[in-house]
């Protein structure tokens, strides 16, 4: 029974993740048909507007950051089952979307516009294939543990995970972190960037930096010389010539 209630709870959270991902590309995309996106939604004024948007992506970042370290896992771990504690990790990195979705105020004006066709083709071109190296980057490095299902199967079937090990498999061979990379692209590569949506590429991105040098700080401590030869040759978020992982 159990082992049933663990299975569905990280399917259900996997949906959640799954659809609040979608939303977020519509979202970012500004996609008309959505209720709330990143340049619509109720208006207020300026300084409103910058501390409701700064607060969001914060609560964004801390919910993140926090909930990943491995000494709030180990703390963590004493309330919720580890075999659903990456699901619970995902329904609360969920949450964290879908308030910002709902409570995101629009700060109209034109930091750029881009009206020549072939330039909109390329930005819209650019934002699409970030998120497809988002999406595949999570597969490069195990989409199914990332999100939870993978725990919650081999706890089904009273199996236990393999030891981690480091490997580099496609992107991970010219950039550290691909799937940052992907979300870099993906919010900037826009033809019309308003400063509302400057102000979410701007805080997301500080909010990746931020984030990248804590988890190779835990890479690190998990793989040791491997992962600081790897560090040593590849660039962080974008390819870096001349020299060679090993």
């Amino acid at each position: 029974m159990t082992r049933g209630l663990y299975l569905l709870f990280a399917f259900v959270a996997y949906a959640i993740f799954f659809a609040t991902f979608l939303y977020l590309i519509g979202f970012v995309a500004d996609l008309p048909q959505l209720p709330r996106t990143v340049d619509s939604g109720p208006a207020s004024g300026l300084a409103m507007a910058l501390a409701v948007d700064l607060a969001l992506i914060a609560l964004f970042g801390v919910q993140h950051s926090v909930m990943a370290r491995p000494g709030f896992k180990r703390a963590w771990t004493r309330v919720v089952p580890p075999p659903i504690e990456r699901s619970v990790y995902v329904v609360f990195a969920s949450l964290a979307l879908i308030i910002m979705f709902m409570f995101w105020r629009p700060i109209p004006g034109d930091v750029w516009r881009v009206e020549n066709p072939i330039g909109v083709a390329v930005l819209w071109a650019l934002f699409a294939a970030g998120w497809g190296i988002v999406l595949l980057s999570t597969f490069l490095i195990n989409h199914f543990e990332l999100f939870g299902l993978q725990q919650v199967y081999l706890h089904a079937r009273n199996r236990t995970a393999q030891a981690p090990r480091f490997r580099t498999p496609f992107f991970y061979k010219a950039v550290r972190h691909p799937l940052y990379a992907g979300f870099f692209i993906a919010f900037w590569a826009t033809p019309v960037m308003t400063y509302g949506h400057l102000l979410l590429a701007a805080g997301m991105s500080a909010y990746m930096l931020i984030a990248i040098r804590y988890e190779e700080r835990d890479l690190t401590g998990l793989f040791g010389e491997d992962y600081a030869q790897y560090r040593r040759n590849v660039g962080m978020l974008a390819p870096r010539f001349g020299r060679r992982a090993h």
